[in-house]
């Protein structure tokens, strides 16, 4: 073999071996640049609570009422939300900012919602806004939902939101504990 034969060879060689190795890595684990943990609180109105409400039906099936959640799962309720986010789980520590948004419910055969809101943040930590799109079905121990960008000090930060029901009191109030990963950081 000549050698203008055997460095063809050589690179060759090379380039099947990384060609292979590289085939045979797996899923690239992606890191977060930014991550934060929030917990929100709900607290729905149900015609005795307006003090203390933080969200309300404003679209229920026909013939339902605006202070009860419809029956079979809730399906076709529409509710608003302006809920105070603390940095950990008790609803009366002091907010950092207001999660504020919707939830429909979508489904007729379990518990699940749709969700789109914005987490406005104003404290000494962070200043802006991140912005949530996506399901939620709300008999999952965890569940992730798309971050599709922010403002501010999340300005185009895009990521996954891991959220889990921290805490459920009838059809009252529930705690969501919400993991923030962004992924795209500007």
């Amino acid at each position: 073999m000549g050698a203008r034969a055997r460095e063809y060879y050589i690179l060759f060689s090379f380039l099947t071996l990384l060609a292979i190795s590289s085939a045979f890595q797996g899923k690239k684990q992606y890191k977060p640049c930014k991550s934060l943990v929030l917990y929100f609180h709900d607290i729905i109105y149900n015609g005795k609570n307006a003090a203390n409400a933080t969200s309300a039906i404003v679209a229920a099936p026909e013939g339902a009422n605006l202070t009860i959640l419809a029956g079979q799962f809730h399906f076709g309720n529409i509710a608003v939300f302006d809920d105070p986010i603390t940095l950990d789980n008790n609803l009366h520590s002091k907010p950092v900012g207001r999660a504020q948004g919707l939830y429909v419910y979508d489904t007729k055969n379990t518990f699940t919602a749709w969700l789109g809101f914005s987490f406005v943040l104003n404290s000494t930590d962070h200043q802006g806004t991140i912005n949530f799109l996506g399901a939620d079905p709300i008999l999952a121990k965890s569940r992730d939902i798309s971050i599709v960008g922010g403002t501010g000090d999340f300005f185009m930060h895009r990521g996954v939101a891991t959220i889990m029901t921290d805490a459920f009191e009838g059809e009252v109030y529930f705690r969501l504990r919400v993991h923030i990963k962004f992924y795209e950081c500007w």
